[in-house]
């Protein structure tokens, strides 16, 4: 198929045309730079998606990791005091009363105090009296009177006695042992007082015998255990 004039024509034309054309140089400097422009771009931004990723799980991780609250003991509950029976507390040795106020000495003993001297009562004998203004007991220095009979099958023993201090106690040394007694005083008074003990009574072999004494002496002490008036018997 023959091709038509004008079209040979004008494709001789194009071709000289092309062939005076001469092709500019390539950039290619400028086409690495854009190159390494774009490729820089593209590591910063897969970075800083990298980072948001790291990001996120961090940020859950300090979401969670809290400091947590120490929970408070409970206090440690203090033991139960256990509760024992405490002993009976001795009956006090002094006795403060007021003028002719009974003190109940002994069984079915009365022993009472006025400003004369000692009064007591005995199943036996009632009524009885010791004076310490009478003169039978000297006041001048200190000294222990002693009145002893049988009560319902022991010996009550009492007397007077006279001192300077604070009677607290009274001991009594006999032949099986120390005992101690009691002091009552009237109140307000420290110069003298009265005592009392019991005892059992002593074998009848010894009641007997004239010459024995079961009771060896008396002390009167202090509330510092000194000896305020003593009664030694022979």
């Amino acid at each position: 198929m023959s091709s038509h004039p004008d079209t040979e024509q004008l494709r001789q034309l194009f071709s000289d045309a092309a062939d005076d054309v001469t092709p500019s140089p390539v950039p290619l400097a400028a086409i690495e730079k854009a190159g390494r422009a774009r490729r820089r771009r593209r590591r910063t931004a897969v970075l800083a998606a990298g980072c948001g990723l790291l990001l996120i799980p961090l940020a859950a991780t300090t979401m969670h990791v809290t400091t947590p609250t120490p929970t408070p003991t409970p206090p440690t509950p203090s033991p139960s005091p256990h509760l024992t029976a405490r002993p009976a507390a001795p009956p006090p040795s002094v006795r403060v009363v007021a003028p002719g106020e009974r003190v109940r000495a002994a069984t079915n003993v009365e022993l009472w105090l006025t400003k004369e001297g000692k009064h007591w009562s005995t199943p036996n004998q009632a009524d009885q009296f010791r004076s310490i203004v009478d003169g039978n007991m000297d006041t001048s220095r200190p000294g222990v009177s002693l009145q002893m009979e049988p009560v319902d099958g022991s010996y009550f023993l009492s007397g007077l006695y006279h001192g300077k201090g604070d009677a607290a106690a009274v001991k009594l040394a006999t032949d099986k042992g120390t005992i101690t007694g009691r002091v009552v005083r009237l109140a307000g008074q420290l110069d003298w007082g009265t005592w009392y003990a019991t005892i059992p009574l002593p074998d009848e072999s010894k009641t007997n015998d004239p010459s024995h004494n079961f009771v060896r002496s008396i002390t009167v002490l202090d509330t510092a255990d000194r000896p305020i008036a003593t009664l030694t018997l022979p």
